[in-house]
């Protein structure tokens, strides 16, 4: 009897919580761009007693996402796609953020839309920086969600950023707006596709951001916050596993914000969360 087939794209922190949580029973299929990352990640989930494999993906590729889609169908049943692929402002240039966060996750989605199988589903790791992308136009967000992947990088406002972190939150809120216009193409063949915004969450990449120079913006957002604690990869892994299972199945073209109250508090509060941040 063969498997079904989960495809994780990012192996990271939150990749590897979301490979254990969702892996028993199924047929693991790992992509990343890191191929030595790949390789033991690989290694230490067969070591648990994983039916694993991998694959090296460059996800601002349409051929390689789509090497990546065949293959993973070559397997088996593709039930679930899980991208978890991103890179922070602390780690990456505007074009590199660009490249990945926006591109990488249109061409995840379209690709895989055709690959999904009759009820599967898929979630997409956007960030809770794209609830701050407040000060896009509808038309703006129209063209985010609906313009051609390859065409993406030479809308106006794309090619107009100039720093990191608006790079990073224009691509998330992408992010959202794209698996909202995915949904009836998912739909079609009967799958599912939600977005899940994390807050901080304690892997290298929130970290490395915690120590660069948002860090004390940060750490005072998650002070301000209701539960006034950073996240973990479980926090995100136990979402996905619901969004991804049948107590969701009437639930597609969404994004959940798992941030522990950071955007509530901001919106609520702004004024002390300035003030928190200007005092540390």
């Amino acid at each position: 009897m063969s498997k079904d087939v989960v495809v994780i794209i990012g192996i990271g922190g939150m990749g590897e919580a979301i490979a254990r949580r969702q892996g028993p029973g199924k047929k693991l299929v790992l992509a990343d761009f890191n191929e030595e990352l790949l390789a033991r990640r690989v290694t230490e989930l067969k070591a648990d007693g994983f039916d694993a494999t991998s694959r090296q993906v460059d996800v601002s590729s349409r051929a390689s996402v789509q090497a990546l889609a065949d293959a993973a169908a070559a397997i088996g049943r593709v039930d679930q796609l899980i991208n978890t692929a991103g890179l922070s402002p602390a780690q990456a240039p505007v074009a590199a953020i660009v490249n990945v966060d926006l591109l990488g996750v249109a061409l995840v989605l379209d690709t895989f839309a055709t690959f999904i199988a009759e009820g599967g589903a898929g979630v997409i790791i956007s960030s809770m920086a794209g609830y701050m992308s407040s000060h896009l136009t509808t038309e703006e967000e129209f063209a985010l969600a609906t313009t051609e992947p390859e065409s993406l990088l030479a809308l106006p406002i794309v090619a107009a950023l100039s720093d990191p972190g608006s790079a990073y939150g224009l691509a998330k809120r992408a992010n959202q707006l794209r698996v909202r216009h995915a949904s009836m193409a998912w739909g079609k063949r009967g799958g599912r596709i939600n977005s899940i915004s994390p807050g901080v969450i304690s892997t290298s990449m929130g970290k490395l951001e915690l120590e660069g120079p948002s860090g004390t913006f940060m750490r005072a957002m998650i002070e301000g916050s209701g539960t006034g604690r950073i996240g973990t990869p479980s926090d995100i892994s136990n979402v996905v596993s619901f969004l991804l299972g049948p107590d969701a199945s009437f639930i597609t073209g969404t994004d959940l914000l798992v941030d522990g109250g950071v955007v509530a508090s901001i919106s609520t509060s702004p004024s002390t969360l300035f003030a928190q941040s200007t005092a540390s």
